[in-house]
């Protein structure tokens, strides 16, 4: 495949982009002021997912087009010919546009500028990042080893500079065994791989699925889209973490880019990527399952010992109450000042140290997961794992019970993501778990499923609020999420919202905070002072509705598409208003929204503004790392592409075991969820289809 390369006149286009939205790393501030961003965001390009780049393209040739010049200032000028007082002109009226598509530009462009350069390690000396903790000794009163004992509380104190160089913790712990594991590049193009079972995906549910069959002596093969990596290869730095971690790089989205989707791309799937909080789903939305959509196995008396079962593997545990770093204590102190219920979450780490990098996988080895504990087992069951392969499609070979499936794979090159050539499996039995995204996919371009396929897709639809404190916060360290308010989780019928606290990365922080140039630039100076809480909504309350969809383009890749019901949006602006609230009780000088033209309160009498909210695609920024629901189970084949014992309609033998099989979103964060009904379902193949 060709080098990817913009032409000479999106790259002036860039270029004034870039100088308008990051005036400092022209300025020898934050970098050597000799133009490399603009470098930079065209390698990162280059190694991006097709689809984004022929998106960014087409908008920079848009942007900088004449045309565009004449609609947005009156005259018939190119965007890199405008100067600076003309690229903010431009910049704003493509924010305040009332047409959607000038707003996904204007969003795609910026945010791709800003990430970039934060993500830049010269960018982030000048903002108060500390940098990899494996680069230096803890110092933050929230960062190192989480013991697990309580002790007093201590003030917050920072460690002097000169101290920080010294490296105080070891730069790996340990590594899961890896024997068993191939990259499908090591095998012969056009070999085929034979098994009982294949598992299709690594993360919550495959992974589960995968070590509870083969430790009942099936012969399993798992196949993976993304690479095995090891901790001595997660960075802590998210230009590097990013593209190597996350689906699309990072910058999988809607497809109008008003909602960020999140989701890893990797062996050990989102949960080697997530911020580590276990919750088991609410009794009540487990009725809901049996009662409306018919689950079978999945209620809350049945999957109270699956639940335990899966807490004693993981080590799961509830955070000590002196390890919660300033950003959680805030929560939890201001849902105290309010009278609201709030408490510490539950995570499924042994040895932590607090880095606060679990979103760029564990250094440490300290999570405990599909990585670390269920594709080990499985592997030491007999298991085979296969890396870099990507399920193009199943073709049905014979009919009955035991039906012999085909899958086509393309393998992939480990670095540039490329076909390098292709692979077979054949197997009578398919558990597939390869995401919200991903399944609903392989089945669509199957031709499998029926016409429910993709629809349902639920996102947990989520926004922040950022609080500006008068002393560090550092967000960037301690555990992501070590606290949880659920004073209004249940909500109307079930469908409410809850509140969290999210570490904050500096990539992607700037480009979740609103606006660009000086005034942007400021709010990043103040990144240790800044702490988000999420507000993350149970979507689905109009429930014959489908707000959200997956469906294929013309060259077969998925295309994820989502807006916000009513309901939904009502409860996000509700949600929105009480995380302002918890930061004011907590002690914040203020808190602003994330909208484009930020909603700010400083006074409990200003919280009546945010009633005002403008929701729109675009308008604020909106983010999912719950991917759910396109291949939901239900007892309706119109409404549900799985039966309610999690197989897929009318095809034996082919199962879903990830967060698409879920009928509603959870309510929770829903790693504790898949693991649960994936041992359900494991337990249901082995039973069904005989000994392995």
């Amino acid at each position: 495949m060709p080098a990817f390369e913009l032409t000479a006149t999106q790259r002036l286009t860039l270029m004034a982009l870039c100088r308008a939205i990051v005036p400092a790393a022209f300025a020898g501030e934050g970098q050597a002021g000799d133009g490399s961003l603009p470098q930079a965001v065209e390698r990162r390009l280059g190694a991006s997912d097709p689809a984004v780049r022929r998106r960014v393209a087409l908008a920079l040739t848009i942007v900088g087009h004449r045309g565009a010049g004449l609609v947005m200032t009156g005259r018939p000028r190119a965007f890199a010919a405008l100067g600076h007082g003309g690229w903010d002109l431009v910049l704003g009226r493509y924010r305040d546009s009332a047409i959607p598509a000038a707003r996904t530009i204007y969003q795609g462009l910026r945010r791709l500028v800003l990430s970039t350069y934060y993500g830049e390690p010269a960018a982030l000396r000048g903002i108060g990042w500390l940098g990899p903790l494996h680069e230096r000794r803890p110092a933050l009163d929230w960062e190192g080893p989480l013991l697990g004992a309580e002790r007093e509380t201590e003030p917050v104190r920072r460690v002097p500079d000169e101290s920080r160089r010294m490296s105080a913790l070891p730069p790996v712990v340990r590594a899961p065994p890896r024997e068993g594991t191939v990259p499908a590049g090591a095998l012969a193009s056009g070999s085929v791989v034979r098994a009982a079972v294949c598992v299709v995906g690594s993360g919550a549910g495959g992974a589960v699925v995968a070590a509870r069959l083969a430790e009942r002596g099936y012969d399993v093969v798992v196949v993976e889209e993304g690479s095995w990596w090891s901790p001595a290869d997660f960075t802590e730095r998210e230009a590097e973490m990013m593209p190597a971690l996350y689906a699309g790089g990072g910058l999988q989205a809607t497809a109008d880019l008003s909602t960020i989707v999140l989701q890893g791309r990797a062996v050990g799937g989102s949960a080697l990527v997530n911020w580590l909080v276990m919750l088991r789903t609410p009794d009540w939305v487990l009725d809901e399952w049996v009662r409306d959509h018919g689950a079978e196995g999945l209620s809350a008396a049945e999957l109270a010992p699956v639940f335990d079962r899966i807490e004693a593997e993981t080590r799961t545990r509830v955070v000590p109450d002196d390890a919660h770093s300033p950003a959680n204590r805030a929560l939890l102190e201001g849902a105290r000042a309010l009278g609201w219920r709030a408490r510490p979450a539950a995570i499924n780490v042994e040895g932590c140290v607090r880095a606060g990098t679990c979103g760029l996988g564990c250094r440490y080895d300290a999570k405990r997961g599909p990585a670390t504990v269920y594709l080990p087992r499985a592997l030491a069951a007999g298991a085979r794992v296969i890396t870099e392969c990507r399920v193009d499609r199943i073709e049905v070979v014979s009919r009955g019970a035991a039906a012999l499936k085909r899958l086509h794979c393309s393998t992939l090159d480990r670095t540039s993501g490329d076909v390098s050539g292709c692979l077979t499996i054949e197997t009578p039995v398919m558990v597939l778990a390869a995401g919200a995204v991903g399944t609903p996919a392989i089945l669509q371009r199957s031709a499998l499923g029926g016409t429910a396929v993709g629809r349902y897709l639920r996102l947990h639809p989520t926004t922040a609020v950022v609080g500006a404190y008068d002393r560090v916060m550092y967000a960037a360290a301690g555990i992501p999420i070590s606290a949880i308010c659920d004073e209004f989780h249940r909500g109307e019928d079930g469908y409410g919202f809850w509140v969290e606290c999210p570490p904050l990365y500096p990539a992607f922080a700037a480009a979740a905070l609103p606006g660009w140039g000086g005034e942007h630039r400021l709010r990043m100076l103040g990144f240790e002072r800044l702490s988000p809480l999420i507000t993350l909504v149970r979507d689905g309350a109009e429930r014959v509705r489908s707000s959200g969809d997956v469906r294929l383009d013309r060259g077969g890749r998925p295309v994820i598409r989502y807006a916000l019901a009513d309901t939904d949006r009502r409860a996000l602006a509700r949600g929105m208003r009480a995380a302002a609230e918890m930061h004011l009780a907590a002690g914040a000088t203020e808190a602003f929204t994330l909208h484009e033209r930020p909603h700010r309160v400083r006074t409990t009498a200003e919280l009546s503004r945010l009633a005002e909210q403008d929701l729109r695609p675009n308008r604020f920024a909106l983010y999912s790392a719950h991917v759910m629901g396109s291949c939901r189970l239900g007892t309706s084949a119109r409404t549900s592409a799985c039966t309610p014992d999690g197989a897929v309609r009318g095809v034996p033998g082919i199962y879903v075991a990830d967060g698409s099989l879920l009928p509603t979103a959870p309510a929770v964060n829903p790693q504790e969820t898949i693991m649960a009904v994936a041992s359900v379902l494991a337990h249901r193949i082995a039973d069904r289809h005989g000994a392995g």
